[in-house]
């Protein structure tokens, strides 16, 4: 029970489901897994700066499709569906140039998060921002904790800030903490993620939980 386990991997079959949805036999598995982690950092690097919550990637036989959710789903579609298509051409160079195995059959879809402020991600990338416009830390983790008490069933948000906060020469920790998050409730619907912000004087670690309720098996 002393152990800190992720609040993702935590609540997997209980409440969450897998970032990945296939089956391979044997010989394709490692060719699969190290697709979908290489195109999965590519992705979000690539995406940083698009309010991208997760990717999840779906395979079949025939198809593979990559579901990129967002609540900015103009940014990556553009005008025309441009976006979307200069992405994909993309992806398929990076399949290419890291020698994985070829997509057949391959879709991307962009869905949008419809509850921002309720999702760890995005909130977790808005602090980032923050920081990288030089704002005052205590300022940005303030204002964006109040602004996720008041988005729609969130019942509790811990923020937690690592590194030369400020551009001090000891690196020290900062948190603000609002409501409820209890970690060992299964039940407990928590949503969780890690951030960088690079700034100048070094990098500074970003963590954020929000607590969104319990959920119960439907009767």
């Amino acid at each position: 029970m002393s152990k800190i386990v992720h609040p993702y991997a935590h609540r997997l079959i209980t409440l969450r489901d897998w970032k990945s949805h296939w089956f391979a036999d044997p010989k394709k598995y490692c060719d699969y897994l190290k697709g979908d982690v290489l195109i999965r950092e590519y992705l979000e690097k690539k995406l940083r700066s698009m309010y991208v919550s997760s990717i999840e990637i779906d395979r079949n036989q025939k198809t593979t499709r990559f579901i990129i959710r967002t609540s900015r789903p103009g940014l990556i579609i553009g005008r025309n569906g441009e976006g979307v298509t200069k992405l994909k051409e993309d992806v398929l160079k990076k399949i290419h140039k890291l020698k994985l195995t070829k997509l057949e059959d391959f879709k991307i879809e962009i869905v949008e998060v419809s509850n921002p402020e309720a999702d760890a991600a995005i909130i977790a990338y808005m602090i980032a921002e923050g920081l990288e416009k030089r704002m005052p830390y205590r300022r940005v983790i303030k204002q964006i904790v109040e602004k996720v008490m008041m988005a729609h069933g969130v019942e509790g948000v811990r923020v937690v800030l690592s590194g030369r906060l400020g551009g001090a020469e000891i690196a020290r920790t900062e948190e603000l903490k609002r409501g409820s998050i209890p970690l060992q409730t299964f039940r407990a619907d928590i949503d969780f993620r890690r951030e960088r912000a690079t700034l100048s004087y070094g990098v500074i670690g970003i963590k954020v939980w929000i607590y969104r309720g319990k959920i119960f098996a439907k009767k």
